[in-house]
C-alpha cells in the first residue's frame, strides 16, 4: 500500500509541475461558478418579484437545462482524457517505464498509483463543487443537502469511471494524443452502445448495462440505486485489470493472442457481474429526497403490498397503430421498462413481455398513406422502415388465439395479469403526456388487488348518454378509453341501471344526470331502496328541467331553484356560470382544495341555483358557489338576442347561490355520499375538453373530486408528495451581484494566483 501512495504523490508532483491540471481546476472552477450564478440569480429574481415556489435545491443543481451538476455532466468527459493521456505514454515515450519494471514494483501497484493520483485530483474538483454546495445550503432554508450530496456522489463516480478508462488507453500507446483521442472514442461508444442490438433481448440487456448514457443522471435527481452504483465500480475495476494486464503482457513481451483471451476472460466476467446486478432481486435504492421524488408514494406502495404473487405485464404493439409505435419497440424497450422501473422495485417478480402483432384498426391517416395495400403488406411496409423481422411479428389470427383486443380497438395497450388469472388492461391516452402515471398504473394494479367501486349510470328517463360522443353526453367522463380522466381508467367499473328493478348490490355509486321525465311509483320505490340501502349518489340537474327531478332531491333537503342562474357578463352570455370552490370543499376533498388554492374554476353552461336544508339528517357542505352577482332568472328565454334583467317582483333574488352540494350520512356502519350539481353540462363530453382564454377551468377536477369522495378515498389515487420546503433565499439583488462577482472572478482568480506562486517556487526550486 505504501508503494502505491508513493507512486500516486509522484503523479500528482509531475501532474501539478505540468500547468495542464491547473489550467482544468481554474476553467471547471469558472464553469460551475458561471452556470451557478446564473441559476441563483434567476430564482432571486423570481422571489423580488414576490413569486412563491419551492424546490430551488433541486432546480439550482439538477434542473435538466441548466443545472450545476447537469451542466459538470456536459462537460466534465472533455477534461480527464486531457488528465489521464499521459499517466502511461509519458512513461513509455520517455522511457522511465524500465526503471519501474526494474524496481521491486508490480504491475498492479503501477496502475493503481497512477489510478490514485486520478481520484485524489478528482476529489479537488469534487472539493470546488462542495463549495457551492455549502454556500446554498446556507443561503436557502431547507436546503436538499442530502439529494444534492448523492448527486455530488455520481459526478465523482462519473470522473474515476472516465480516469480508469482513460489510464488504460494511456498504457495502449506511446502518443499522448492518441491516448486522449482514443479516450474521447471509448466515451462515445460507451453512451452509444445501448442502442446496439436491441432486436435481440439478452445482448440487449447486456448492451443497455454497458451504456454509461444517463448513469450519473440518476445521482442527480438524489436516487442512489445499487445498480448505477455498482455500474461503475465494475466499470473502473473492468478498465483498472484490463490496463494491468496490457502491463503485465508489455513486460513479459507476452504473444497478443495470450493477452486477448485475458482480456476476453475479463470482458465476460464483466458482463455477467453487470447482468447480475441489474436483475431486480438484488437491486437497492436510497431516495434522499425529503419528498420521496424518485419513490412511489404510500398508496401506491399500500396496492404494490396487496399483489401476492407473480404479476406479468404484457404490452401489446399493433404495428399499423403508427402513432404509438415509438412506446415499445425493440430499439426502445430498455426505456420502457425503466418507465415501470419503481412498481418492479417493490414487486421485482414483475415480468414484463413484449408482442408485437398486426391487426385491424382504425387509421385513415395510415391508410391514407399506403392505399390499396392489405394489412399486411402495409404491415411489412413499417417492419422495413424499423428494421424488424417478419418473424417477430404475430398475425391477426395468432393474436386472437391469445386474447381478444378488439374491445381495445386493437390499439396499443398493455395487459396486466396475475398468476391467480384477474386481468385487466392499461391504456395510452390522447394528451400531452400519452403515457399513464402514477394514478393510472396503480388503479389499474388495484382493480387486481380489491373489489372497487361500480358506478351505475340511470338510464330509461332521457339522461345524459355515457355511451354517446357527443358535446352533452357523458362518454368521456365514464368510459371513454384515450381520456385519461374516465371513470374507467382511474379504477372503476361503469354499467347502466335500470329502476325497472332493483340495483344490482354491486353498483355502490349511481349517476342520475337530467332526466326528463320522472319516476314510475315503482321506479322511485326502487330507488328509496337503494338511498336506504346507503347507496352513494350523484345527481345533476338541469335548468327548465327541474320538475322532474325535484322528487330526487326533495327527502335529501334539497331544492332546484326555479329559472336560470345568470349572471351579467361582457365577454360571455348570462346564462354561462363561473362557479368557485369553496374552502369547505377543500376540507372535505383534497383535488377541490387544490383547485382552491390554484383558483381554478368550474364552468357551468345554463346552470340552476340549489336551496337546502339540514333537517333531512344529511351534513351538507357547499363546494361551488357561484358570483354574488347572480340571480334566478324566471322570465328570460333567449340570451342571445334578449338581455336579462333582475326583476326581484317576478321572483328573481339576486346573491351568490351554491352550484354543488354534498351531503353525507351515516348509515349502518358506513358513511353514505351523495353530491347534487346544479348544471349536467359542467361533467359533460363537450365542457370537460374544452379551453376558454383567461378562464382557468377544471371541470375534469370535479368529476375526479366527486368519485374519489364517493369511493371512500380509494380511487382515483391519491398520489400527492410533501412538498419540499426550500422555498427561499436568503439573498436580495445586491447580495446575488457581489456572489457573482466572488464566485466567477475571485474564486478562479484565487485558484490561479496560488497556481502561479507554486509553480514559480517549484520552478526557483
Amino acid at each position: 500500500m505504501k508503494t502505491i501512495f508513493t507512486i500516486a504523490r509522484a503523479e500528482l508532483q509531475t501532474l501539478f509541475y505540468s500547468p495542464v491540471a491547473w489550467l482544468i481546476i481554474i476553467i471547471f472552477t469558472f464553469q460551475v461558478s458561471m452556470g451557478y450564478s446564473t441559476s441563483m440569480e434567476g430564482w432571486v429574481q423570481y422571489f423580488a418579484q414576490g413569486y412563491k415556489l419551492n424546490g430551488v435545491s433541486m432546480d439550482v443543481f439538477a434542473n435538466q437545462q441548466n443545472g450545476t451538476l447537469t451542466n459538470v455532466l456536459g462537460y466534465l468527459y472533455l477534461y480527464i482524457p486531457l488528465l489521464t493521456m499521459g499517466l502511461m505514454s509519458r512513461e513509455f515515450a520517455s522511457g522511465s517505464i524500465k526503471l519501474l519494471y526494474s524496481s521491486p514494483v508490480t504491475n498492479t501497484q503501477i496502475i493503481l498509483g497512477k489510478y490514485l493520483s486520478m481520484m485524489i485530483y478528482a476529489l479537488i474538483l469534487i472539493a470546488i463543487l462542495l463549495v457551492y454546495v455549502a454556500i446554498s445550503w446556507w443561503l436557502v432554508p431547507d436546503f436538499e443537502l442530502k439529494a444534492i450530496l448523492v448527486g455530488v456522489l455520481g459526478i465523482y463516480l462519473l470522473i474515476c469511471a472516465y480516469a480508469a478508462i482513460g489510464l488504460f488507453m494511456s498504457s495502449l500507446t506511446a502518443y499522448q494524443v492518441v491516448a486522449a483521442m482514443c479516450t474521447l472514442a471509448i466515451l462515445a461508444l460507451l453512451n452509444y452502445v445501448g442502442s446496439l442490438w436491441q432486436d435481440i433481448e439478452f445482448v440487449r440487456d447486456l448492451t443497455f448495462w454497458l451504456s454509461m448514457s444517463g448513469r450519473a443522471g440518476t445521482f442527480l435527481f438524489g436516487l442512489l440505486g445499487s445498480e448505477d452504483f455498482l455500474y461503475f465500480i465494475i466499470v473502473v475495476a473492468l478498465f483498472l485489470t484490463l490496463a494491468s494486464i496490457r502491463l503485465q503482457a508489455a513486460r513479459q513481451k507476452s504473444r497478443w493472442t495470450a493477452s486477448l483471451w485475458k482480456y476476453a476472460a475479463v470482458v465476460s466476467v464483466t458482463m455477467l457481474l453487470g447482468y447480475a446486478t441489474s436483475r431486480p432481486m438484488l437491486m437497492g435504492y436510497y431516495d434522499a429526497t425529503s419528498t420521496k421524488a424518485n419513490t412511489l408514494t404510500p398508496n401506491s406502495q399500500k396496492v404494490i403490498s396487496q399483489l401476492k404473487g407473480d404479476l406479468t405485464i404484457t404490452t401489446y404493439t399493433n404495428m399499423l397503430d403508427d402513432k404509438n409505435l415509438w412506446i415499445a419497440l425493440p430499439s426502445a424497450v430498455n426505456y420502457d421498462l425503466y418507465r415501470f422501473k419503481q412498481y418492479v422495485r417493490f414487486k421485482p417478480e414483475t415480468k414484463l413481455k413484449y408482442v408485437y402483432y398486426y391487426d385491424t384498426l382504425n387509421n385513415p391517416g395510415l391508410e391514407k398513406r399506403y392505399p390499396r395495400l392489405t394489412d399486411k403488406q402495409r404491415m411489412e411496409k413499417i417492419i422495413d422502415i424499423y428494421n424488424m423481422k417478419e418473424k417477430m411479428v404475430r398475425s391477426p389470427e395468432e393474436i386472437r388465439k391469445e386474447i381478444d383486443l378488439s374491445p381495445e380497438g386493437n390499439q396499443f395497450v398493455r395487459s396486466i395479469k396475475r398468476a391467480s388469472g384477474e386481468q385487466t388492461f392499461l391504456r395510452v391516452f390522447d394528451d400531452q403526456m400519452i403515457l399513464p402515471g402514477e394514478t393510472e398504473i396503480t388503479a389499474a394494479l388495484k382493480r387486481l388487488a380489491m373489489h372497487l367501486p361500480k358506478v351505475g349510470f340511470l338510464r330509461g328517463h332521457g339522461e345524459r348518454d355515457n355511451h354517446k360522443e357527443g358535446d352533452r353526453n357523458y362518454n368521456r367522463f365514464a368510459q371513454d378509453k384515450p381520456f385519461r380522466y374516465a371513470l374507467i381508467n382511474q379504477g372503476f367499473d361503469v354499467a347502466d341501471v335500470s329502476l325497472e328493478k332493483e340495483v344490482p348490490g354491486d353498483v355502490n355509486i349511481m349517476v342520475v344526470a337530467d332526466m326528463k321525465n320522472g319516476l314510475s311509483v315503482a321506479e322511485k320505490a326502487n330507488l328509496d331502496k337503494y338511498i336506504a340501502r346507503g347507496g352513494d349518489l350523484l345527481i345533476a340537474g338541469e335548468a327548465r328541467r327541474q320538475h322532474a327531478m325535484d322528487e330526487l332531491i326533495e327527502p335529501l333537503g334539497v331544492r332546484f331553484v326555479p329559472g336560470m342562474l345568470v349572471t351579467p357578463s361582457e365577454t360571455s352570455l348570462a346564462d354561462f356560470i363561473v362557479s368557485k370552490p369553496t374552502k369547505e370543499a377543500g376540507d372535505l376533498i383534497y383535488i377541490y382544495g387544490q383547485m382552491y388554492k390554484a383558483k381554478r374554476v368550474v364552468t357551468m353552461p345554463t346552470a340552476v341555483g340549489l336551496e337546502y336544508t339540514t333537517d333531512k339528517g344529511f351534513d351538507v357542505t357547499p363546494l361551488f358557489m357561484s358570483d354574488s352577482a347572480a340571480w334566478n332568472e324566471m322570465e328570460t328565454k333567449d340570451f342571445i338576442d334578449d338581455t336579462a334583467k333582475l326583476n326581484p317582483a317576478a321572483g328573481e333574488v339576486q346573491k351568490s347561490y351554491p352550484t354543488g352540494l354534498a351531503l353525507s350520512r351515516k348509515v349502518g356502519n358506513k358513511v353514505q355520499k351523495i353530491m347534487v350539481l346544479g348544471d349536467a353540462d359542467c361533467i359533460s363530453n363537450g365542457e370537460i375538453s374544452i379551453s376558454r382564454k383567461g378562464l382557468p377551468a377544471a371541470n375534469y377536477s370535479v368529476i375526479t373530486g366527486a368519485f374519489y369522495w364517493m369511493s371512500d378515498n380509494e380511487v382515483p389515487i391519491d398520489v400527492r408528495r410533501p412538498d419540499s420546503k426550500d422555498g427561499k433565499i436568503s439573498l436580495d439583488k445586491a447580495g446575488m451581484s457581489t456572489t457573482k462577482v466572488l464566485l466567477m472572478w475571485a474564486f478562479p482568480g484565487l485558484l490561479a494566483l496560488c497556481a502561479i506562486v507554486l509553480w514559480i517556487r517549484r520552478r526557483g526550486r
